[in-house]
């Protein structure tokens, strides 16, 4: 079976089209009972053992046989040591990557503000950075240095005092440029410890492993599980789906990019879903045969496979039209937009993580070095979510300043309502300061 026969193909303007849509879409995150009931286990453990706990699920589920947490803690030098051990290419590109990371992130500082009103009561907003971040890395064979970056640097740029890295080293595998990023993003302490277990640490803390005020980065069931039962205790950045990606294409990019655009997402793992909306049915076709001439080609060719003849499709919309309306539906976490004129249709873009403008913008420039965060909303969240930033390691607090005029004004009308919520003693707080 070939991979475009097993890569459905609808039509946007068939009848049941909705319908097909929303099964394409359908991706439930929920854990099952059996991952849940564990991870809250395991929490508890943690809470309640500490670092004991630590040491054993590491012993356990990585397959090392620590003595002490102490043999779970990478000091500083050892992330140097990683910068010196990776190849001079690879500190290039991390160094670049990094650099644009961090000029992209400068750009969403938002500083504080007041103003005066003419009574010489203030208002305005405070802006601060959270005292600390905790961030989780997928550990082994299937390390992300580019997460790395994308987390911590806006963590640092953000001013986040301390960001604390965790990371499991099943067997004790170390991956030199997961530490080298974490030495150039400025990570103050890394801890090599993963799971749900870690993320307990983080948002609980241990004797040796702080409590942080936010956890972020991708993981697992188990860690995408935990980040839920934690969140209320600590922040978390989003609960992640399968990464995703929607090209629009008006039918006059090279068929071959297109599929190795597809492709890109496809490889990530089974779950990941790749789309193509085009109103040119002759060039679905088109993409359709470079697939199947490029697909035997792939390292991952079995995962993009699976990926494709689970979730994939190849999309014939009515006009380009139909096409934005259709991505607007899907409100995917990558969306390229390979067009002739992509700023003509930007303004009607609502919704989606991150636009890939024109036809030489691939969606994987984005995910190492563009400069734009990679960490995205998925599953259609991209409705109300927006990608990781400064923002999301800053909050804020409200400046009120009332001077006797003002305090004797705004008491008047705090007082009326006050009383209409049968809230007297607010109603009087506010009546002490008003001038006779």
């Amino acid at each position: 079976m070939t991979a475009a026969t097993v890569l459905r193909r609808l039509d946007a303007t068939a009848a049941d089209f909705d319908h097909q849509l929303a099964q394409l879409l359908s991706w439930e995150s929920v854990s099952d009972q059996t991952v849940n009931q564990r991870v809250l286990e395991i929490i508890a453990d943690v809470r309640v053992r500490g670092d004991a706990a630590l040491v054993d699920y590491t012993e356990r589920f990585d397959g090392l046989k620590v003595a002490s947490m102490a043999e779970l803690i990478l000091p500083r030098a050892r992330l140097e040591l990683a910068l010196s051990r990776i190849t001079p290419e690879q500190r290039q590109a991390l160094e670049t990557a990094a650099e644009r990371v961090r000029r992209y992130h400068e750009k969403q500082q938002q500083p504080s503000w007041r103003y005066t009103e003419a009574d010489g009561t203030v208002l305005g907003q405070q802006v601060t950075a959270l005292d600390r971040a905790g961030l989780y890395v997928p550990g082994g064979k299937a390390s992300y240095p580019s997460s790395v970056l994308m987390n911590a640097i806006p963590a640092k740029v953000a001013g986040v005092a301390e960001v604390v890295m965790v990371v499991p080293t099943p067997r004790g595998e170390l991956n030199e440029l997961v530490l080298a990023a974490a030495c150039l993003a400025g990570v103050d302490r890394v801890f090599t410890i993963g799971g749900a277990q870690a993320v307990a640490a983080l948002a609980y803390g241990t004797e040796s492993v702080p409590a942080v005020d936010k956890i972020v980065g991708p993981g697992n069931i188990y860690v995408a599980t935990a980040k839920r039962h934690v969140f209320g205790k600590v922040g978390i950045d989003m609960i992640a789906g399968p990464s995703e990606i929607l090209v629009v294409c008006d039918g006059q990019t090279d068929p071959d990019w297109i599929a190795m655009d597809l492709f890109s997402q496809a490889e990530h793992d089974e779950d990941a879903q790749s789309i193509l909306l085009s109103p040119d049915a002759a060039f679905l076709d088109q993409v359709a045969a470079s697939i199947d001439r490029l697909l035997p080609g792939m390292e991952r060719s079995a995962i993009i496979r699976a990926s494709l003849q689970a979730r994939g499709a190849l999309i014939q919309v009515r006009d380009m039209q139909q096409a934005i309306e259709v991505a607007n539906r899907i409100a995917p976490e990558h969306l390229e937009l390979s067009v002739a004129d992509p700023e003509a249709w930007l303004p009607q873009i609502r919704h989606a993580g991150a636009i890939f403008m024109g036809r030489y913008t691939a969606e994987a420039l984005g995910d190492y070095c563009a400069g734009p965060n990679h960490v995205l909303p998925t599953s259609g969240t991209a409705r109300f979510s927006s990608p990781l930033g400064v923002y999301d390691f800053q909050k804020r607090s409200s400046i009120i300043h009332c001077s006797a005029d003002g305090a004797s004004e705004l008491g008047k009308t705090a007082s009326v309502l006050a009383r209409g919520e049968s809230l007297t003693a607010h109603a009087r707080s506010a009546e002490y300061r008003i001038k006779d």
